[in-house]
């Protein structure tokens, strides 16, 4: 992604840091979350591998439309398994916006593969920071304490760290804030 090297690397840090947290919440019992756990954490490990600064790693131009069928992919799973729940339509427009984003590199005049500003389709990648915007807010109003019921730490501080439903949204929320970031670089 086009952007100040050190923020590249924060970015990355972040996306991995998420994907592996991701990969834990994989070992949950219940199958919806692991389902959704798993999908999170191909978004969080490809949105690390795309933020990698254009300075430090320059891609092969094969690269791009790998990262198009693989979350072309992951776009038409989260397409089928919508029909069960709606957080679904969410996996969806980010492996949407993945697929975008891969196109946006692979279209890219520069000789690095990496886009440089303006290089989108300016109401499309609008349409999608409009989204995305909206879809961090309302995370981080659904992370907010409200008042809890008596012994509602004690049942927490059992759950097992892949059954968290707060750092779930945690993770979500900081994936939300990194797509916003990337899709304001293209």
């Amino acid at each position: 992604m086009h952007g100040p090297a050190s923020s590249g690397w924060l970015l990355v840090t972040l996306c991995a840091a998420t994907g592996a947290y991701c990969l834990l919440r994989m070992r949950s019992s219940d199958e919806t979350q692991r389902l959704a756990a798993g999908d999170e954490a191909l978004m969080g490990f490809g949105m690390a591998a795309m933020a990698v600064p254009g300075s430090a790693f320059t891609p092969p131009a094969w690269v791009w439309p790998v990262y198009a069928v693989v979350f072309g992919g992951a776009a038409l799973r989260a397409l089928w398994v919508a029909r069960t729940g709606p957080h679904h339509l969410h996996h969806l427009v980010g492996a949407a916006a993945m697929v975008y984003m891969a196109a946006v590199m692979t279209a890219s005049p520069t000789a690095t593969g990496h886009a440089h500003g303006g290089s989108g389709v300016p109401l499309l990648t609008g349409g999608l920071l409009v989204y995305f915007t909206a879809y961090v807010l309302v995370s981080g109003v659904r992370l907010l304490p409200v008042a809890g019921v008596a012994g509602g730490a004690a049942a927490r501080s059992a759950l097992a760290w892949g059954d968290r439903p707060e750092l779930a949204r945690a993770c979500r929320l900081s994936m939300g804030i990194g797509m916003l970031a990337m899709l304001l670089t293209i």
